[in-house]
């Protein structure tokens, strides 16, 4: 029963569901309670935050590398759907939308990020709805930009262009209805 752990190098950019993406600076092995443990430093700059992983706990905690240029392509076209909007009271969407932004799937952050997103003619946002979607946008921003070696501000332009591109068509075709 030897499963193959994960195993990330030293400069590997890598998602942690919680934290968005960071980089392995440094494998680390220390002593604990008599048990020798070896732990993966990831930095992540955004937030000025370091954090040590398990080695043996790294694929349980859900951390991983970057996804495939598939699944950002298909989280990418996500965007472009029609924003869903359930009818439930705030507080419980809320704890939804931070459920998928912390499950580090792509898709589900694509998802909060295009049914959180207003364009400049759509009624205001809420404080907490603000908070929520730039919480998605940003985390997948940051993973679009360790992709395609950019920064996350032009990662966020481009993904605030498909966002405002795919509200032009939805608004178009909700006026002719």
């Amino acid at each position: 029963m030897a499963s193959k752990a994960l195993s990330f190098d030293v400069g590997d950019y890598v998602v942690y569901p919680k934290h968005g993406v960071g980089k392995v600076v440094e494998l680390q092995s220390t002593e604990i309670a008599g048990a020798k443990l070896d732990l993966y430093v990831l930095r992540f700059e955004k937030e000025k935050m370091t954090l040590r992983v398990p080695v043996n706990k790294a694929e349980s905690t859900g951390m991983r590398k970057l996804s495939s240029d598939k699944a950002m392509k298909d989280a990418l076209e996500t965007l472009k759907g029609k924003p869903k909007v359930k009818r439930t009271m705030w507080s419980r969407r809320a704890q939804e939308y931070e459920a998928k932004i912390n499950s580090g799937d792509l898709i589900l952050i694509a998802e909060v990020t295009r049914d959180l997103f207003r364009a400049d003619d759509q009624p205001e946002q809420s404080y907490s709805e603000r908070q929520i979607f730039e919480a998605a946008s940003s985390r997948l921003a940051r993973e679009l930009a360790a992709m395609e070696k950019t920064d996350e501000p032009t990662a966020l332009k481009k993904i605030l262009k498909i966002l405002n591109e795919a509200a032009a068509i939805w608004n178009a075709e909700k006026e002719e209805a």
